[in-house]
């Protein structure tokens, strides 16, 4: 092969790759800053571009995604000189890479001590427990302060989250007993609560059935009187006889004459109870007859029965 031959392949083959080194594909999501003889030229978006060799650098891919960064554990002092350790998480997203290549220096290591600084800031105005019941507050100060601060960078903070704090290990103890003590003072109440309501509904029923009885028994001397007074207004409409009357005084008589009692009551009629126990005894002499015949007809009967 001529030697002009193989020179000319060697040439088509440097200018080849000279070409593909120009081309430069940008994913999504991405971005690439582009240096002309050292100096800034341009930014390479989502697609294909074509770069001038050996005089345009095009610097490494710069993500635009949002980003996590979980930083370390800062030691904070509060108001009320308490020390604790509180670590955070920042969620930022990079908006300008120009920005971010030319702004400052290791962006992320930047953010991280900009956030401890910023943390110290803000919970040296609070006390403790400010600092446990404020996260909101705390978390909304710092993403604002942050998200100002790193505008010149290129980068957007759009949020910052408190992940942990960790108080000294005596303040856990007497903050874990308080809770303690206060559980406990809920229960009792909640003891106390519900023994205070059995009480009112034992109450309640002991009345409602001490109402029921007197009203059963109110109803039942009231249908008694009605029962009497329905007797008497028959026994009226009736109109009964003087004879019926003094019957029925006799008896009364002799229930009160059954008893232990030791009074004597006369009757104010005097000679109708005479008339009375004449025939009472006329009628005590008729049974006795009668009797008599009964027995002597056994009697006859029997001898009979014995022949």
């Amino acid at each position: 092969m001529q030697p002009w031959l193989i020179a000319l392949i060697v040439i088509a083959v440097v200018v080849i790759l000279i070409l593909i080194t120009c081309i430069k594909v940008v994913k999504q999501s991405e971005a690439r800053v582009v240096e002309r003889i050292g100096k800034y030229h341009k930014t390479l978006e989502t697609g294909l571009h074509f770069v001038i060799p050996f005089i345009d650098r095009v610097r490494p891919s710069i993500s635009l995604k949002e980003r996590v960064a979980d930083f370390k554990p800062q030691s904070v002092i509060t108001k009320d000189n308490v020390t604790m350790q509180i670590d955070t998480v920042v969620y930022f997203q990079i908006t300008d890479p120009k920005l971010f290549t030319y702004g400052v220096e290791r962006p992320i290591s930047a953010i991280e001590n900009l956030t401890a600084t910023t943390l110290r800031n803000i919970v040296g105005d609070l006390e403790l427990d400010e600092t446990l019941t404020s996260r909101d507050t705390v978390n909304g100060k710092m993403r604002d302060i942050l998200d100002e601060a790193t505008d010149p960078w290129g980068i957007k903070v759009n949020r910052v989250e408190l992940k942990n704090i960790i108080p000294p290990r005596d303040i856990q103890e007497s903050m874990e007993k308080q809770m303690r003590a206060e559980r406990e003072r809920r229960e009792a109440i909640l003891i106390a609560e519900g023994e205070k309501r059995s009480n009112i509904l034992v109450a309640e029923g002991e009345k409602e059935a001490a109402l029921l009885r007197a009203e059963a028994k109110r109803v039942a001397l009231i249908t008694e009187a009605e029962g009497q007074a329905e007797a008497i207004r028959r026994i009226i409409d009736a109109n009964p006889n003087a004879a019926y009357i003094t019957l029925q005084g006799y008896k009364a008589l002799e229930n009160v004459a059954n008893g232990q009692s030791t009074k004597i009551i006369v009757p104010s009629d005097i000679s109708n109870v005479a008339g009375l126990f004449t025939s009472i005894a006329e009628t005590l002499k008729t049974d006795d007859i009668k009797k008599a015949n009964t027995k002597k007809q056994i009697n006859e009967k029997d001898k009979k029965d014995r022949k």
